[in-house]
């Protein structure tokens, strides 16, 4: 039996190991570089089409929400047809915002151009998932125009998909409209500096600023909310605040004329202090008015400032926002950079002081600004009615339907972390 056995071993042909274990190897480098180069691709390639109804799927080839850099991105022109969120029959437009009726040449055009992050996605609003995620809740938008622009954005994209609609103005609100089937209610609150002021006159028995020769401005209480948005904080669930525009307006703030006068604790601020130092203060005790007042349980945003896109001059010096396409990245940092100190710096200089005091806030930050800074096209412009050009607020639709993208994003991302 031995011996059958190794008789029968001589005869077994040996298999080389060197050629199998070879293509072993190549197999596994072959099928490692197709799984990188699929994860790989470029992010700016892709197209995502716009649905109501379904919920935003992520992309699992992209950054998850949390580690994105939503501001480092391009803007895609979508040749690919898509709904319109909403148009301009929408009744809550302000008109010299509704670019589609008064018929500005590229009005539709806007509603093509996509924001891109570089290293993840941005889903498309979806109304439907977003009055039904958000049931039974209160959204509140505190700060000038510019988030009234917001705000409108986020109503009209509601009410295409849900008619059922009470207006009313809840806790001192400009404005505000609950969605009756999702007992959803989004407010806004007109503030334009936060801190509450008024017209100030020199009294005739003197004083400490009639003594340094003051004879009228305007009075700032610093620690002194506005009343039209003192109760916000105790009646929204989510907050969405701005300011900025009004802190850099000669026009209305005339530094000899009528300069801003600080007050705090109800006494003038000695000596007096500029603009910028004043907004260090108001924004120091809004966030812990905020904080003391607060909703049990709310998400609070700030968002970053809205840029200008004045061209030649100011909006009284003859400035014009003309273009018909996004600006290039050398254009936004020649329009937009501090060490040109021009017409438009002031977004990035506001940004510096909203940084500083939002950091360890509890604020979470919407960065819409350099995002933004690309669509000088996006403005009224003249189509707006206005005498002068119009490249501050934005057309509608238009680009606060982006920001909106952003703040769901980030509101999802928030609510999935809880």
């Amino acid at each position: 039996m031995a011996a059958r056995d190794g008789h029968h071993h001589n005869h077994v042909k040996k298999i080389p190991l060197f050629p199998l274990l070879s293509l072993l190897c190549f197999a596994s480098i072959f099928l490692v570089l197709s799984l990188s180069r699929k994860t790989s691709s470029n992010p700016l390639l892709s197209h995502q089409s716009f649905q109501f109804g379904q919920s935003p799927v992520p992309d699992p080839n992209v950054a998850l929400g949390g580690s994105c850099d939503y501001s480092d991105g391009a803007w895609i022109y979508d040749h690919q047809p898509r709904p319109a969120r909403y148009d301009g029959s929408c009744k809550e437009i302000f008109k010299g915002w509704n670019c589609i009726s008064n018929n500005k040449s590229n009005g539709w055009e806007l509603t093509k151009w996509r924001w891109k992050p570089r290293r993840c996605d941005l889903p498309l609003f979806d109304p439907v998932y977003f009055l039904e995620k958000y049931r039974n809740t209160n959204i509140g938008f505190v700060g000038d125009s510019l988030n009234r622009n917001m705000f409108i954005s986020l109503f009209c994209t509601l009410k295409r998909v849900s008619s059922e609609v009470k207006k009313w103005r809840p806790a001192g609100a400009d404005r505000g409209f609950t969605f009756l089937n999702y007992n959803l209610t989004i407010a806004y609150h007109r503030t334009n500096l936060l801190a509450r002021y008024g017209r100030w006159s020199a009294n005739a028995n003197g004083g400490v600023l009639e003594s340094l020769g003051f004879k009228e401005g305007f009075r700032l209480d610093v620690d002194v909310p506005e009343g039209t948005w003192a109760g916000a904080p105790a009646f929204h669930d989510i907050l969405i605040f701005n300011t900025g525009h009004w802190w850099w307006a000669p026009s209305k703030f005339d530094p000899v004329k009528s300069p801003m006068l600080f007050f705090k604790k109800d006494h003038p601020v000695i000596p007096p202090i500029p603009p910028d130092v004043g907004l260090d203060m108001v924004l120091k005790h809004m966030v812990l008015f905020i904080k003391k007042n607060l909703r049990p349980g709310a998400i609070k945003f700030f968002r970053t400032q809205s840029p200008r896109h004045f061209e030649g001059g100011d909006w009284n010096q003859g400035g014009t926002c003309q273009r018909l396409q996004p600006l290039s990245p050398e254009q936004v940092e020649g329009l937009f950079s501090l060490k040109n100190n021009g017409t438009n710096v002031e977004a990035r200089l506001v940004n510096h002081h909203l940084k500083k005091a939002l950091k360890r806030s509890g604020f979470h930050i919407l960065d819409i600004t350099h995002m933004s800074e690309f669509r000088a096209d996006a403005h009224p412009s003249t189509s707006g009615g206005k005498k002068h050009h119009d490249c501050m607020h934005w057309c509608l639709p238009g680009i606060t339907d982006t920001w909106n993208d952003l703040f769901m994003e980030h509101l999802n991302n928030i609510k999935f972390r809880d």
